[in-house]
């Protein structure tokens, strides 16, 4: 059982450098706005949206753990100002670690222009309705971007199975074979 956690800022590529690694593994994908996008219509983004999304996904998460599947590619937002978000993906990483699984953390990193192009690309608009508002997106975007670290600072993360990738000039493709390289999936 593995799973890999792709993480960085909005429009980074997160869920498109997923489905290129879900074609090329047995792992699926599962972006974290799937459960946004199922729950936004009724809740808008406020604590009550993020407090079902994020029981919706934990259940997910504790029944692919101990299913016979190969595991899960997970996408998501990581601020790394805050402790609520160091642990949960703790808590996350115990889920799957208790059932003798693998984690393996991948980081995104581009420059904030690319990203702003990469918000409005069909990919994105297609599987994420709630980023459809370009203006609010980007908005959104912005203040994300002025009110928490969403990059890690040289080694602040110690495991293993991490790596870093600036992807501001790479593909989807490029992006996933070289994870599925570097940990060898």
């Amino acid at each position: 059982m593995k799973l890999i956690l792709i993480f960085g800022p909005q429009a980074v590529g997160k869920m498109t450098v997923g489905h290129e690694l879900e074609e090329i593994t047995e792992l699926k994908l599962f972006h974290n706005h799937m459960t946004i996008e199922l729950l936004c219509p009724f809740l808008g983004f406020g604590p009550e949206m993020w407090e079902l999304s994020n029981l919706f996904r934990q259940k997910i998460f504790e029944a692919v753990s101990k299913s016979d599947s190969n595991g899960l590619i997970f996408t998501f937002v990581w601020a790394f100002d805050s402790k609520e978000d160091w642990d949960y993906v703790e808590n996350v990483c115990e889920t799957f670690e208790g059932k003798g699984g693998e984690v393996y953390f991948v980081e995104l990193e581009a420059d904030f222009d690319e990203r702003i192009e990469r918000n409005k690309t069909p990919h994105r608009l297609e599987h994420k309705p709630s980023k459809r508002n370009i203006e609010q997106s980007e908005h959104r975007m912005r203040i994300a971007t002025e009110n928490h670290r969403l990059n890690t600072y040289e080694g602040e993360i110690t495991r293993k199975n991490y790596i870093k990738l600036n992807n501001t000039n790479l593909t989807p493709v490029e992006v996933a074979n070289s994870i599925k390289e570097k940990f060898r999936l």
